[in-house]
């Protein structure tokens, strides 16, 4: 159910750098239908400045001192689910946009992104709708189309846990190496587990592993 857009849209801006956070509180402060009403730093400081001020928006970065902006979003959803969540992040993460929608997130939006697209997303985001950067989209666009002509069945049922731990790093991009030191296993086992994954989904190439989460998993596209 789509929430009535209120005449001043109040906000809380969360980021750890805190010229972006300035930055971003200067553009809102620009537009008279925004009001930002709280700032913070940290997980930590995000969830109070929500639960003192109940804002209608809460605009996040993905990565904070103390936890991630995806926590910090799953909490707010479950303690003040009048709460919506955009996570603004530098990184245009397959793996990060599924994460974000499993958490509550009612949008994922680049850095990189010009001020009225963002003040665009706000504003849809208040009017209820759920969107993802197009850059994001666009970087899988082509493969997700192709996986979508196979049909058949969904094969992420087949996935151990391990195996969807796994694929999840393979859509972040990561490296054997880096999965191997993530997950604390040898080279070797990573090299099997990505074999089997891929073989698994019928994936010809671990670059295809990012289309195939966010097909699966994230917002629709």
């Amino acid at each position: 159910m789509n929430r009535e857009v209120a005449p001043h849209l109040r906000l809380v801006v969360v980021d750890d750098h805190e010229v972006v956070r300035w930055g971003l509180i200067a553009l809102f402060a620009g537009r008279t239908r925004f009001r930002v009403v709280g700032q913070a730093a940290t997980v930590r400081g995000a969830l109070a400045q929500v639960a003192l001020h109940r804002p209608d928006i809460v605009v996040m970065d993905l990565r904070l001192p103390d936890g991630s902006g995806i926590d910090a979003c799953r909490a707010i959803r479950e303690q003040h689910p009048g709460t919506r969540v955009v996570i603004l992040t530098s990184y245009p993460d397959a793996g990060g946009v599924r994460a974000a929608a499993e958490a509550g997130a009612a949008g994922y939006v680049l850095k990189r992104a010009r001020g009225r697209d963002l003040i665009a997303a706000v504003d849809a985001v208040a009017n209820g709708e759920t969107l993802v950067d197009p850059a994001v989209q666009a970087r899988a666009s082509k493969t997700v189309r192709r996986l979508i002509d196979r049909g058949g069945p969904d094969e992420m049922g087949s996935l151990s846990p391990q195996e969807l731990r796994i694929l999840d790093l393979l859509a972040e991009g990561m490296s054997n190496r880096a999965i191997a030191q993530a997950m604390n296993l040898s080279d070797k086992t990573v090299k099997n587990y990505v074999s089997t994954v891929l073989g698994k989904l019928r994936l010809e190439r671990r670059t295809q592993a990012a289309a195939f989460v966010a097909h699966h998993q994230a917002f629709a596209y």
